[in-house]
């Protein structure tokens, strides 16, 4: 039979195998925490305006001049919960491809941000977003309709992204 000599129950001294010291701990944070003031949002009356570090709903970044995926698909394959599928399709334009289809599953998004870090060209971020509300799963199937937000909506997430990098 092996016997360790410095298991845990063994350090804990008398008072600290009774517990009571760490419940009395723990009871006085809860009281202290009573009498702070509580600051409650009422939310649909007060919105919250989140900051530009906030991870919301992924959208797709589009310019001026069109959107700026270029349909490599690192977004797709770094996605943990296979949320994001992407076909791309040639162009004649300035870039050589472009995302055909583009579907992000809300449902399975764990808003992890992998998909923003990897973009080479920060074509896909997270906005500020945070308020979805679906009838049945394939509203929560959002394509590129859905999913293109004018570059001007995005400044904030956008320098923090370069100020992060």
């Amino acid at each position: 039979m092996n016997i360790r000599k410095n298991s845990e129950a063994e350090r804990l001294s008398f008072w600290e195998k009774l517990y009571l010291p760490e419940i009395a701990k723990g009871m006085g944070i809860t009281f202290r925490q009573m009498f702070k003031p509580k600051f409650t949002r009422q939310y649909p009356e007060e919105v919250w305006i989140p900051t530009g570090s906030y991870r919301g709903r992924p959208v797709l970044v589009n310019e001026d001049d069109g959107e700026r995926c270029v349909a490599c698909g690192l977004c797709s394959r770094v996605c943990p919960a296979l949320a994001i599928e992407v076909q791309a399709a040639e162009t004649d334009r300035d870039k050589e491809r472009y995302p055909e289809k583009f579907e992000i599953n809300m449902l399975r998004c764990i808003y992890c941000g992998f998909c923003e870090e990897v973009c080479p060209e920060e074509a896909i971020v997270m906005s500020k977003d945070y308020d979805l509300v679906f009838t049945s799963q394939e509203e929560a199937i959002l394509g590129k309709d859905k999913l293109l937000v004018h570059i001007s909506k995005l400044q904030d997430r956008l320098e923090f992204l370069r100020q992060y990098k």
